[in-house]
């Protein structure tokens, strides 16, 4: 937290990571435009938040994109502010955002969040495919061979949820793993308490995909989940809130031995 606190001091800094909050998953190149800084100053600044984790990168072809990492302030706000009324501060923020905020970016199609767990890359691949850890800290399990292609099965509170286009992508043991999103049948909105508003919007929006990256650094993995949905979609605003604390849980659950309550 330390890291994090240093890098925040600097207005220069701030002002990288609003740039970023207003629209992920830019270039050095970008995010240099209209500043009063030399290109020189901005990457050092960056060095600085990749090293406090408040700022993790993407390739995408040849460029490197910047995203802002909200892992190591969600992690001060489960020191601090998790002793406190959560609710009321959530809903005083959400107030504060509306009257200075009406605005809000819809273009970025990707939400990405890094975070470090000192566990092993072995441990923590059980603990992403392996239904006796997800129920733990996620309350999701699988069915599914991990296959490339394969289907999935999702069973969230007691709802099994298959489609065809719910499949495997990507499965590299210990390294990287990716599939697609499950399909908001009626049954998982009636087993989640989803109104059928709120499920059709879901519905119609281009099926998203996760995917899951882990890199061991010594005792630790650097676990970056990256989804990529709709931009101005509804799902978007739900993950972007969701992941946090499922990745939160994780972490916990697998340092600890107990998920967050």
């Amino acid at each position: 937290m330390d890291a994090a606190f240093k890098a925040l001091a600097d207005p220069s800094r701030r002002q990288l990571l609003d740039r970023l909050r207003d629209r992920n998953g830019q270039t050095l190149r970008e995010l240099c435009a209209g500043l009063d800084m030399a290109r020189q100053s901005v990457s050092k600044h960056l060095a600085v938040l990749e090293a406090a984790e408040l700022v993790t990168t993407a390739r995408q072809g040849r460029e490197k994109l910047h995203y802002l990492n909200a892992a190591p302030i969600n992690a001060i706000a489960e020191r601090w502010i998790s002793r406190f009324d959560r609710e009321r501060a959530h809903a005083l923020a959400d107030l504060k955002r509306a009257l200075e905020q009406p605005t809000m970016d819809s273009d970025s199609t990707t939400f990405v969040y890094t975070t470090y767990i000192r566990t092993t890359p072995e441990r923590l691949w059980q603990a992403l495919t392996d239904p006796a850890f997800t129920r733990r800290y996620w309350g999701v399990s699988f069915g599914t061979d991990w296959t490339p292609g394969s289907p999935m099965t999702w069973t969230e509170t007691g709802a099994t949820t298959e489609d065809p286009e719910q499949v495997v992508l990507v499965h590299e043991p210990h390294r990287r793993l990716a599939y697609t999103w499950h399909t908001f049948s009626p049954q998982w909105a009636e087993a989640n308490d989803i109104d059928e508003e709120l499920r059709a919007r879901l519905a119609s929006e281009r099926r998203s995909r996760v995917t899951f990256d882990l890199e061991p650094e010594g005792d630790q993995v650097k676990l970056t989940v990256t989804h990529e949905f709709d931009g101005a979609g509804t799902l978007r605003s739900m993950c972007s809130q969701g992941w946090p604390a499922i990745l939160s849980s994780l972490k916990t659950l697998l340092e600890t031995g107990e998920p967050l309550a």
